[in-house]
């Protein structure tokens, strides 16, 4: 079957919220090493991945359709936080976000064998203060334990949102208006 568009991302929630868009789209698995570069903002990284993302689909596939890479990261001032490593490393970031405004950033990249055109969004979260017993519970949950900054805001961690500046879609992975923006210049 052919399709109009691959999806470089193994993210349930990405293939959802495509899904939703009405794209005909078919993932491609790619291996891409998310490691910051020593000096690189948050901003260039998160740049970087998205765009390596999608040039590694377009070379698995062989440029027949656009590829889509997105990546999303939480940034609080100049410190990303990744998924965490660990329980300790998930309580470690909760608690660095209590009380407190973060930043999330979601860059999509669609790129061919000819073109890339990269867009970031950058949405300002806010979250409640959190007891210890409550990050307890939230880790046991199971929620945090591959998501950027420790929680996910489409499931129980957003319950500690208390407002937001931006886009809802590029907090959960995917800003809609955007990525459709990028899906029309390759015709998708």
């Amino acid at each position: 079957m052919r399709c109009d568009l691959y999806l470089a991302s193994g993210s349930p929630r990405r293939h959802e919220l495509l899904t939703e868009m009405g794209v005909n789209f078919s993932r491609v698995v790619v291996d891409v090493e998310e490691q910051q570069i020593p000096g690189e903002s948050p901003y260039a990284y998160v740049s970087r991945l998205s765009q390596d993302k999608a040039r590694a689909g377009v070379i698995q596939t062989g440029g027949h359709a656009p590829v889509l890479g997105a990546d999303t990261i939480v940034v609080d001032g100049d410190q990303v936080l990744e998924k965490p490593n660990d329980q300790a490393d998930a309580i470690r970031m909760l608690k660095q976000l209590s009380g407190r405004e973060h930043q999330v950033m979601t860059a999509v990249t669609v790129a061919n064998a000819v073109k890339q055109v990269t867009t970031v969004v950058t949405t300002k979260v806010w979250f409640c203060e959190l007891t210890d017993d409550v990050i307890e519970a939230y880790w046991l949950s199971g929620e945090p334990v591959d998501k950027a900054g420790a929680y996910a805001i489409q499931g129980l961690g957003g319950k500690f949102v208390t407002r937001i500046d931006g886009s809802y879609h590029a907090v959960v992975g995917l800003p809609l208006y955007e990525t459709e923006q990028l899906l029309k210049q390759f015709s998708v």
